[in-house]
């Protein structure tokens, strides 16, 4: 026997309680008593990390109370023939349609995000913890242990509010650029950072891995576009 199975084993051989079901009843009706008071008491970090799983547990619940209204949609078609409608209402709140609408807009979405979907494996040592506080016991700062761009008007937040910290030796202002037609690499400064496979967290901040699709000045190479206009900005 396989190790950590001996529970299903002994519910394989002698069963369940009689009163099982009763039992988790009214373990499921007793949860909304316990997340209140946990929602009540709790202080701290405890509380934050609580409320963060609670909005997540919310959000996934409006998800899909609002799947299952898209369901069940009326159809329009399921009228009486006998009554037609007249010319100027039949274009009116169509709800047939309100199901492919959005799940047209969904699909819209997903494949604007995925423009720049790029299979780079997940980076691990992205942040260090920085202990703060009188006797260094509190770890909510992180230091970013990558090379990371900040734009020319980035201005640092007090030490007290600053949760993630990017170094001076680790901010980049400019990037080697191969130009394939001009068969040439430049050194060519760093406008913005558009998109971070890793994570859309490492697109805010800046962090440049392997993958990232930044933002270059291409001024100095002399780019044109098809109506004369000189190109300043490129990725």
């Amino acid at each position: 026997m396989p190790q950590n199975e001996y529970m299903e084993k002994h519910r394989k051989e002698h069963g369940r309680r009689l009163d099982h079901e009763e039992r988790v009843r009214k373990r499921e009706a007793r949860e909304a008593h316990t997340i209140s008071a946990k929602a009540t008491n709790l202080r701290g970090f405890k509380a934050k990390k609580f409320a963060e799983e609670r909005h997540k547990h919310k959000i996934q619940m409006r998800k899909q109370i609002k799947a299952l209204e898209e369901k069940n949609v009326k159809s329009a078609g399921d009228k009486d023939p006998s009554q037609p409608l007249p010319s100027y209402l039949l274009d009116r709140n169509n709800p047939q349609q309100a199901k492919s609408l959005s799940s047209a807009i969904k699909n819209r979405r997903s494949e604007k995000s995925a423009r720049y979907s790029v299979p780079i494996p997940k980076v691990s040592d992205m942040f260090k913890v920085v202990a703060t506080g009188k006797r260094k016991n509190k770890g909510w700062k992180r230091m970013v242990t990558k090379p990371t761009f900040v734009g020319p008007d980035f201005t640092r937040r007090p030490v007290k509010m600053e949760r993630f910290i990017r170094p001076m030796g680790l901010r980049y202002k400019k990037a080697h650029v191969t130009n394939p037609q001009l068969n040439v690499t430049v050194q060519l400064p760093i406008i913005s950072v558009k998109k971070n496979p890793q994570q859309q967290l490492y697109t805010q901040l800046g962090v440049l891995t392997r993958g990232t699709i930044i933002e270059v000045n291409v001024s100095e190479l002399g780019l044109t576009t098809a109506g004369g206009k000189v190109v300043w900005g490129r990725w």
